[in-house]
């Protein structure tokens, strides 16, 4: 299958076979997207928490509008951003970055001083909604991937945050989770959203063309 047949062929499941679960392989392909997704900078300002351990999904489950979906559901990924940027941070990253590719430190200096005098003068509210914004080209990414190995998903937004960053202890990580990705395979019955056609704007509609 393309990749629009695999995205017109997901939807956000509603109803999970908890009897089914994601094979190490698939979710391994499906993390590895995430991972190689683009961020401001090159800078991966956030983590993915992995969530298998049934007991810990029932615990967060009280956090979700749909709890029975992350209960039912295999995996539960977190994306979790930064609580702000840091010169630290910024200067982890690159050297990382310098040192794989065989570059002397400080190579890019010029670029991280100009970065870090934009990111260290905001205030962490302003950090975290740029940060937020990075996670969900991952998410896009990782839905992609799920889309093509066949593996259900369902994206969340709808779920309480401070419950989440306390039952996963992501302050200690210095953490926010921003969204939730659910992952596992479509209930053969009980899924009111599985039959219905799939529906969006017109491709006329959606697009705006300046020529």
């Amino acid at each position: 299958m393309s990749l629009i047949e695999n995205l017109n062929w997901r939807y956000a499941t509603k109803k999970y076979d908890p009897t089914k679960k994601v094979s190490t392989e698939n979710l391994d392909k499906i993390i590895e997207a995430a991972r190689l997704a683009p961020t401001s900078s090159g800078l991966q300002p956030f983590k993915l928490l992995v969530v298998t351990n049934q007991e810990v999904k029932e615990k967060l489950a009280p956090s979700s509008l749909n709890p029975e979906v992350m209960v039912d559901c295999s995996h539960v990924l977190v994306f979790a951003g930064w609580d702000r940027y840091t010169a630290e941070r910024i200067d982890t990253i690159y050297d990382k970055t310098t040192d794989e590719r065989g570059l002397p430190r400080g190579r890019f200096g010029s670029y991280t001083d100009k970065i870090k005098g934009i990111y260290l003068n905001q205030t962490a509210e302003e950090n975290f909604e740029h940060i937020a914004r990075q996670t969900y080209i991952a998410l896009g990414l990782s839905m992609a991937q799920a889309a093509e190995l066949q593996v259900d998903s369902t994206p969340a937004e709808g779920f309480d945050n401070a419950l989440v960053d306390e039952l996963l202890d992501l302050k200690s990580l210095g953490l926010k989770s921003v969204t939730l990705l659910y992952l596992g395979y479509r209930a053969t019955e009980g899924d009111w959203l599985a039959s219905m056609k799939k529906v969006r704007n017109t491709t006329e509609d959606f697009v705006v063309e300046f020529k």
